[in-house]
């Protein structure tokens, strides 16, 4: 296994190490995962999956909750879907 994964967050490379969530490699390249209908920034807020505040779209995949996703090479993550 690598010890450190590249994913794409909103076209820019970001390396974690390997198991990281895609939330982690949100918050490593920018300040929030989505944002609400009145334009604010959101996050991941319970970390385990049950609020969807970490929603981001995972390689072409809406409303996937980066909380609960590991990355993997290659990964194109987005944060403004």
């Amino acid at each position: 296994m690598p010890e450190n994964v590249t994913v794409r967050v909103n076209g820019s490379p970001v390396s974690v190490p390997a198991g990281a969530t895609v939330a982690a490699a949100v918050l490593l390249s920018t300040n929030a995962c989505r944002t609400s209908i009145s334009g604010e920034p959101r996050g991941p807020l319970c970390g385990m999956g049950i609020c969807f505040e970490c929603r981001v779209e995972i390689d072409g995949r809406a409303h996937r909750r980066s909380c609960q996703t590991v990355c993997q090479p290659n990964m194109e993550i987005s944060t403004r879907g």
